[in-house]
């Protein structure tokens, strides 16, 4: 955490966040006891509006994800273009991001990439969303479920091809792994544990020149 971020959630009066529990240990890590509102991607349009209404009345609020960074495949997107319409002041104090962090980690050529964020579960529509970038020199990042990691590297093989790709698996925690391979060669459990959270990276392809 950087200390921008820490000073922001400490001068915040309110805290947003995604699940009371986790937000709570790291209130208990800071040493602070704030109030907690619940920001999920189930949250009422009325809701949000309401926290714009008590912004307006000078409430100065925090928003925190569990995992991620807010309106990046996490909750907060709606929250904070509701905000920007109301000409409230947003600002954002940055932490890690899945996404950078795994395109650093890779080792890949990162100048232009997409981030998908979580793909369709099924086949068919996950291999849609791989479609455009068959003949692209896009590097990909992608977030998945350990438990269904091998359905995704199966279909990504299918879609892109042999390519080279990455797991980055807890990312910025005691247990990170980076674990780089080729497709279609799926890790076993012993290679790649299926636990935690998730972040893939492809390799865009690459011209001949550069590889």
């Amino acid at each position: 955490m950087t200390p921008r971020a820490r000073q922001a959630l400490i001068e915040a009066d309110s805290w947003l966040v995604e699940d009371t529990r986790v937000s709570g240990k790291l209130a208990a890590w800071l040493g602070v006891k704030k109030r907690m509102r619940l920001v999920t991607d189930h949250s009422s349009d009325n809701a949000l509006t309401n926290l714009i209404e008590e912004a307006r009345r000078g409430e100065r609020f925090a928003l925190l994800t569990d995992g991620g960074a807010p309106g990046i495949s996490d909750p907060g997107a709606r929250l904070a273009d509701l905000a920007h319409d109301a000409g409230l002041i947003v600002d954002v104090a940055p932490g890690v991001s899945a996404p950078t962090a795994a395109l650093s980690l890779s080792g890949f050529y990162a100048q232009r990439y997409a981030f998908l964020g979580f793909l369709p579960r099924k086949p068919g529509p996950m291999a849609k969303e791989f479609e455009p970038f068959r003949d692209s020199p896009y590097t990909l990042v992608v977030f998945e479920s350990p438990h269904r990691i091998d359905a995704l590297l199966k279909v990504a093989f299918e879609s892109l091809g042999a390519r080279r790709y990455v797991i980055c698996r807890e990312l910025t925690k005691l247990h990170q792994q980076a674990y780089r391979h080729t497709l279609p060669h799926i890790p076993t459990e012993a290679e790649m544990p299926r636990k935690g959270e998730i972040t893939v990276v492809f390799e865009g392809l690459r011209r001949q020149s550069d590889q």
